[in-house]
């Protein structure tokens, strides 16, 4: 009898593309074959140059989420990479299968992703929900979860990269973020909490909402 979902927000598609577009350098190609697996913890990097941030325009400073698409609240209307990073984090980590299709969960995903193409990777992200078949058997037993965030920071080899080519960034203001929190899971008679960390790249153009491109296949620290 399935109790709850493995893995649900940990399933990491094997495409390493995901590390080049969320950096825009070689370098971090290297960053997704040396990084750890996922441990349950990020580690917070020590000692790194600061991230330049997007500008600021005519974003809304709210942080209110957008309309989303069904039951799964759309993606908030700000402009800085981090705190969307969690914000889409918890949205990855929270469900409901008493009340939502897997269609309906995915098509909230979509609505947070990048409407640029050539940047955007659907399959990273959609990767982290089960099949149709996997999801009915999770509302047989009525499973649902929600999530608590703990922090967000910039990867130390992203912060590295960016400060040896500062001009990187402005092609596709494209940021890598780490995010760690914790999962709890109920199910019919029975729960739990594990905590999560995943690395998440995110767009954050100037004077424009950020929107999720992708999530990488290893948490980088």
């Amino acid at each position: 009898m399935l109790k709850r979902l493995p893995g649900y927000g940990l399933g990491w598609a094997p495409n390493r593309r995901i590390i080049a577009i969320a950096v825009g350098l070689a370098c971090l190609l290297a960053l997704a074959a040396a990084a750890a697996t996922f441990t349950g913890r990020g580690t917070r990097p020590h000692a790194a140059p600061p991230v330049p941030p997007p500008e600021h325009g005519s974003a809304s400073p709210t942080g209110q989420p957008s309309s989303g698409s069904g039951p799964v609240a759309g993606p908030p209307r700000i402009s800085d990479p981090v705190e969307f990073a969690k914000a889409a984090a918890k949205m990855l980590w929270s469900y409901d299968t008493r009340t939502t299709s897997q269609a309906q969960q995915l098509a909230g995903m979509e609505a947070w992703m990048t409407k640029e193409g050539e940047y955007g990777d659907w399959a990273s992200v959609s990767a982290q929900i089960p099949d149709p078949v996997l999801w009915s058997r999770m509302a047989d037993q009525k499973q649902h979860a929600t999530a608590t965030i703990n922090e967000g920071h910039y990867p130390a080899a992203f912060k590295q990269a960016l400060s040896e080519d500062p001009a990187a960034i402005t092609k596709a203001y494209i940021y890598a973020v780490t995010v760690t929190g914790k999962q709890t899971i109920t199910w019919a008679g029975g729960g739990g909490a594990e905590d999560r960390s995943l690395t998440l790249a995110v767009q954050c153009r100037p004077s424009a909402d950020c929107s999720l491109v992708a999530i990488a296949p290893r948490v980088a620290p």
